[in-house]
């Protein structure tokens, strides 16, 4: 993933990267160290959670050897929140692991806190999951 030139932008995106990695190798230890213990996850077909444990409890449930996440690079978006963090955005579609074929697509908003140095995602947004269109089931990881 070419990553923009901005250096909060730049660092989100790394973090981004690691976040999903651990996600799609269901390494939940290393995935769950990246939310903050209270984190705000609210999901349109899901529902709300808010706490990391139940979280990454319907990731152990639901995600773990099934679905694989590949961001879509070129929906990807950083705003800094002064004296706090930062808001990452953009587009993020899923594979089928056992086809390898990615059928669905959605938007998502994470709020990333920087704390002691440290950043922590301490609110998550996903929503407007759809079918992928033709022309997004066939092009690679923008």
């Amino acid at each position: 993933m070419p990553l923009p030139a901005d250096p909060l932008a730049t660092e989100i995106g790394v973090l981004d990267a690691k976040v999903f990695d651990a996600y799609n190798r269901c390494d939940l230890p290393t995935f769950s160290g990246y939310f903050d213990p209270e984190v705000a996850f609210y999901h349109d077909t899901g529902g709300a959670t808010f706490e990391r444990d139940a979280m990454v409890d319907g990731v152990r449930r639901y995600i773990c050897g099934k679905v694989k996440r590949e961001l879509i690079a070129a929906t990807f978006r950083v705003y800094p929140i002064k004296d706090y963090g930062a808001v990452e955005e953009g587009e993020h579609r899923f594979c089928d692991l056992a086809t390898g074929r990615c059928e669905g697509v959605a938007r998502f908003v994470m709020v990333w806190a920087k704390q002691n140095g440290a950043w922590r995602i301490t609110s998550v947004l996903s929503y407007g999951h759809r079918p992928a269109t033709t022309s997004e089931k066939r092009r690679a990881t923008d």
